[in-house]
């Protein structure tokens, strides 16, 4: 017997599965927030040297404080005073003539930087003078955060197939907040960026666990559409996101508004069910049992609560050993286990490659900081529900291929588009990121149906792994312009042209049952 036809029994998609998922969108709002975090808390705002020690109650105490910075700071080709210079000494003839600036020795700034808190109140930029020759530490804030999303997705894969999803769902909303708001009132930069690690491989939990957890508890029909759902909710996550920052403009209170609502997600943590197909999976037939029936009382199948005996669910998997405990060894034991391992890495690394390829190098709104990262959201929610209707109706592999060749095709385009086009370039870009988005929103349910249960969290974890590794990646490759101006555009359009190569040799997964066991996998004739 299949789970499939339990879950039919007991309706695959009522108000139980509901339940779950409306629990799920809580814990995930707060995830998108975190990694666009660095776009606002890291933002460097206009800033110069300070010239106030300069005023010794003499001449220059009297100058107006356009007159001072005149005399002090040198002003760059486009106008804009210099950031990181002043004069070794104040250049009085200056206030007769600005024009006429000569070579005058420049000094580094002498006692700081005066910032221009027009826009932000605080910033990790101004708190720690993250500027000039310590700007790689301001950059490193992100790098940071997304490492230790990256080995947080790994570790909670593996734990949750252990432990049960549940409970490691509890320990990364407990952890994830403790760590995120400890970062907030952090008294140095190194505080603060081994507080900002902890905060991403402890978060990072969240999506892993409450991806699959949903999908485990849905029937085939309704797969797609909870896929969909757990998608737009990064979109709806970073379109409020845009208007909490818009209103929190200080660094240390933005980290704590958007922790914020793991609180909520924690008090209703209480109802979230462990996946029957876990427990099953691992013996544990009474945690089951009980489940199920919640399940059916809660969807108004009682009738059918009388069949949910352990010895009907003891036959759904019975081809290993329940006892025995999986690893990330057991996604290379095998071999139809191994290629899906190595295929699904390959898609998901050039996934987030492409995505946050464009994401970080998407110019040309025109915009202020707030209503760019509106627009970015923006552009995600056409794409998605064209993926929501597409899935069924042409499969998830064609979807997910048409989505990286499309947006390999307009980052091709943009490689041959003139520079000074640039309306169509964003154009273009934009569109890109909506296809990207949808490749995005593709993969993550494709893959959470394409591993079987025993082995799928841990499969999620490397295959979110890999992912990291293409964010962390992607601001690298942006750096290559230094060598070829349109050499980024190249890398990014190769990763997408091989990520849609090697997601065209995956089996497809409409309307299929999920595998049970990694014997379901080697078996099929489909790998």
């Amino acid at each position: 017997m299949k789970f499939e036809n339990i879950l039919a029994d007991i309706d695959g998609f009522g108000r139980f599965q509901i339940m779950i998922i409306v629990i799920s969108f809580i814990g995930r709002f707060t995830l998108p927030c975190h990694f666009m975090l660095n776009n606002f808390i890291a933002a460097v705002p206009p800033h110069h040297c300070d010239i106030s020690f300069l005023d010794d109650g003499g001449f220059f105490g009297n100058l107006s404080q356009a007159e001072r910075l005149i005399v002090t700071i040198p002003v760059q080709d486009d106008g804009t005073l210099n950031s990181c210079q002043m004069f070794a000494e104040p250049q009085y003839y200056l206030l007769l003539n600005s024009s006429s600036r000569t070579e005058v020795p420049t000094v580094p700034c002498q006692n700081g930087w005066v910032y221009d808190n027009a826009t932000f109140k605080s910033t990790l930029t101004s708190q720690w003078d993250l500027v000039c020759d310590k700007r790689g530490k301001n950059k490193a804030t992100a790098t940071i955060f997304f490492v230790g999303v990256m080995f947080g997705a790994v570790t909670f894969g593996s734990l949750s197939d252990r432990f049960g999803r549940r409970i490691m769902l509890l320990v990364s909303y407990v952890s994830g907040m403790l760590f995120a708001i400890a970062s907030a009132f952090s008294t140095s930069y190194l505080m603060f960026a081994v507080l900002r690690f902890f905060t991403g491989f402890c978060i990072t939990g969240i999506v892993i666990v409450s991806a699959v957890l949903s999908v485990e508890w849905v029937d085939i029909k309704h797969r797609k559409l909870v896929g969909v759902i757990d998608s737009l909710s990064w979109t709806f996550g970073n379109t409020v996101f845009a208007a909490i920052a818009y209103f929190v403009n200080d660094w240390r209170w933005l980290i704590v508004s958007v922790t914020s609502p793991l609180i909520l997600a924690i008090i209703t943590w209480r109802w979230m069910p462990e996946s029957a197909r876990w427990l099953i999976a691992n013996g544990k037939l009474k945690q089951a049992q009980m489940y199920l029936k919640k399940c059916a009382k809660m969807n108004r199948r009682e009738e059918s609560i009388q069949t949910l005996n352990t010895e009907t669910l003891a036959t759904i998997v019975v081809t290993e050993k329940r006892d025995r405990t999986y690893s990330y060894l057991d996604l290379i034991r095998t071999p139809k286990i191994r290629k899906l391992a190595l295929r699904t890495g390959i898609v998901w690394f050039c996934v987030a490659t492409a995505f946050y390829g464009i994401s970080f190098n998407l110019t040309g709104f025109g915009l202020n900081i707030y209503l760019t990262q509106f627009a970015y959201a923006s552009i995600e929610l056409p794409a998605k529900i064209s993926v929501y209707y597409l899935l069924d109706k042409i499969g998830r592999r064609r979807t997910e291929v048409g989505a990286l060749l499309m947006t390999a095709a307009c980052l091709g385009m943009n490689i041959v588009i003139p520079k000074d086009m640039s309306v169509v370039r964003t154009v273009v870009s934009v569109v890109g990121k909506g296809f990207s988005a949808a490749s995005f929103g593709t993969i993550v349910l494709y893959s959470s149906e394409l591993y079987p249960t025993v082995v799928r969290q841990n499969g999620m974890g490397y295959n979110s792994f890999m992912a990291r590794i293409g964010v962390a990646v992607a601001p690298l490759i942006l750096l290559l312009d230094e060598v070829w101006k349109e050499l980024p555009q190249v890398v990014l359009f190769s990763a997408a042209v091989l990520g849609g190569i090697v997601a065209r040799m995956l089996p497809e997964t409409r309307n299929r049952c999920l595998p049970e066991t990694i014997e379901d996998i080697e078996s099929s004739g489909q790998i």
